[in-house]
């Protein structure tokens, strides 16, 4: 075969791997993956063979390549939500929680004396809901908290309803909406409940890993994947594709990657730039809309809608344009004090990944 030939059938194989994800066969045998990862850990980690272990069990369980690229990209995001720990300290965290509770209760208008009275009830455990409070000092000690007061006082359910406020948990800050939808495979057996088990090193690890990388993506860099586990699957590959509908169309779009509203019945500004778009597309509006719900899946790079408003786009910019890039979202939490970005996490992951495979 002519080289040019071999070299086209390769560029094909690497796209083809690309577009496959993460999942492949594992060439490396248990034990050896578990030394890679404790090589390529920091050397002041603390049970570094325990880590290892918990990693590898999450890997072989959801037939994840354990490439170093794979493994290093685990132990970034780990590093930077928790430097390795299980159930990581947040400083202030009783504080925030208290205004938390303060905040629900003037929205629904509960006298503060009445919460005042609730949280000198006596818990499950001996000791008040208040002194609970002060002593907290993790999402794991905070999220049982929660739980008893659900359960134990009517006051808790009118704050709080049936949802614990505490949403992610463990050593990659997993969101614990995203365990109880990926958990049919979870390979240890455990008492209590799955929220209790996002908050233990295994189970927050195998969950943490089943966010970051069990979708297939075709980016080019890890980037992209460290701006989705905070943002979103294909968030990265969506905001994208709304710089495009915005150089197709003339419509200035916010770039966070949210294609449609979960439960939307109107159509959103990125349905609404795209619509005016749909002559030129040839797509009538319910078309439309049924290829942007694609959106949380690859499959929507294979939709007409995607490709046709690339193609309109760039004959207008009269260049190409990007397939990724990252998503322009403020974070936003109780947690978060100071202005952060999407965009700063996945660049502050990335330099720790970069790091990782140095070693």
């Amino acid at each position: 075969m002519p080289l040019r030939g071999w070299m086209v059938l390769a560029t094909l194989a690497l796209l083809l791997q690309g577009c496959a994800g993460q999942r492949g066969a594992q060439q490396a045998t248990p034990a050896q993956v578990r030394a890679t990862v404790v090589a390529l850990m920091p050397a002041a980690t603390g049970d570094r063979e325990g880590w290892a272990a918990d990693i590898q069990t999450a890997f072989a369980a959801q037939k994840l390549d354990p490439s170093r690229s794979n493994l290093c990209a685990v132990l970034a995001v780990t590093e930077q939500e928790s430097t390795y720990q299980a159930d990581p300290q947040v400083p202030g965290l009783g504080r925030i929680a208290r205004a938390e509770i303060d905040r629900r209760a003037a929205r629904l208008h509960v006298p503060q004396r009445l919460v005042e009275a609730a949280l000198q009830t006596h818990s499950p455990d001996g000791r008040t809901y208040s002194q609970r409070l002060a002593a907290v000092r993790s999402e794991k000690q905070l999220s049982a908290l929660f739980d008893d007061l659900i359960g134990s006082l009517p006051l808790g359910r009118t704050l709080l309803g049936d949802l614990n406020p505490v949403r992610t948990g463990g050593p990659m800050q997993v969101s614990i909406a995203f365990a109880e939808r990926h958990a049919q495979d979870y390979p240890y057996a455990y008492s209590g409940t799955l929220r209790q088990e996002v908050f233990t090193r295994r189970g927050g690890l195998y969950f943490g890993i089943a966010h970051l990388l069990g979708y297939p993506a075709s980016y080019e860099q890890p980037l992209y994947r460290f701006a989705d586990f905070n943002a979103g699957w294909y968030a990265s590959r969506n905001a994208a594709f709304q710089h495009a509908v915005s150089q197709a169309s003339g419509v200035e779009l916010a770039l966070d990657g949210d294609l449609i509203a979960p439960g939307a019945i109107f159509p959103g500004a990125t349905e609404q730039a795209v619509r005016r778009l749909g002559d030129r597309l040839g797509l009538r509006n319910p078309t439309i809309r049924s290829q942007l719900e694609e959106g949380d899946s690859l499959a929507f790079e294979r939709t007409r809608l995607y490709q046709r408003v690339y193609a309109l786009a760039e004959a207008a910019a009269g260049k190409p344009l990007p397939r990724a890039q990252l998503p322009g979202i403020e974070l936003k939490s109780p947690k978060i004090t100071r202005k952060l970005t999407t965009a700063w996490f996945a660049k502050r992951v990335d330099e720790r990944y970069r790091r990782c495979m140095q070693r």
